[in-house]
């Protein structure tokens, strides 16, 4: 068996050796749910190679591990498939600066590279291992000289965007709360910005982050969505289950987001 396999087995009778419980099936259902979406990535880069297959950044090289989350969807082009129609709504408006705040191994810092070359591309994220990979995933796609990756981002940064046409993308597990505040950062007030909310870290947070914007920007709020369009044809052979683990994001809840556009 594989070092994946093993690990996965070994996790699951951790989890079944506690108490028989609800929240012990959870947790051992996606470990295995898990594994099994890494076994159907590994097939998909077995029969197609490692190129992003469709969405808004099909045919850009991704042969990295995700920083977090899955990475069939990205391979698939199926990731966060209620963005589509923004991703080519920011690159149609051709922006001269890109700030992708959680970039993580830069799925979007580095789709965006590719599709806006005239653009300034800044890829942010606190991790070590995310920066790695997202120059990595920059050096794969030749981009690696316009992706410039670093790791805080800081309310006076956002001075940047009064100096350029700019765009945010912001994805930091609830810190959007402080971070997006233009009280504090007014540079946001001249900025598109794409973020992600997690009301799990309040469960205000959404309604707050409008509420700030509202005076400023037109804001859209855009809800998860699940796009079998991108399926090969040689998935029709697989199980319904193996379907729909090969759309799962590996989300636990509802992440709605926010595309506030500057009026």
């Amino acid at each position: 068996p594989s070092d994946l396999t093993v690990a996965t087995v070994r996790a699951a009778q951790e989890c079944l050796g506690a108490e028989p419980s609800v929240a012990m099936l959870e947790r051992t259902l996606r470990y295995l749910a898990k594994w099994r979406s890494e076994i159907l990535a590994n097939t998909l880069i077995r029969r197609q190679g490692d190129l992003v297959h469709a969405g808004p950044f099909a045919g850009m090289a991704f042969p990295v591990l995700t920083a977090e989350g899955t990475r069939i969807t990205r391979l698939l082009g199926a990731y966060e498939a209620a963005l589509h129609p923004v991703i080519e709504a920011i690159i149609a408006k051709s922006p001269d600066l890109v700030i992708d705040i959680g970039s993580a191994e830069g799925y979007y810092a580095v789709g965006l590279a590719r599709r806006l070359p005239q653009a300034r591309v800044l890829a942010r994220d606190a991790a070590p291992r995310a920066q790695r990979l997202c120059a990595a995933l920059a050096t794969a796609n030749g981009v690696q000289d316009r992706v410039e990756i670093g790791g805080l981002f800081t309310h006076a940064d956002f001075a940047l965007c009064t100096r350029s046409r700019a765009v945010v993308i912001c994805d930091i597990e609830g810190a959007e709360d402080d971070l997006l505040d233009p009280a504090r950062a007014p540079g946001l007030l001249q900025a598109d910005i794409l973020v992600e909310c997690h009301p799990e870290a309040a469960p205000d947070l959404t309604s707050r982050l409008k509420a700030r914007f509202a005076p400023s920007h037109r804001i859209t709020e855009i809800a998860r969505k699940i796009d079998d369009s991108c399926l090969p044809p040689w998935m029709d052979s697989l199980s319904d289950l193996d379907r729909l683990l090969a759309l799962w994001e590996w989300r636990g809840g509802p992440t709605p987001w926010l595309w506030m556009e500057r009026t």
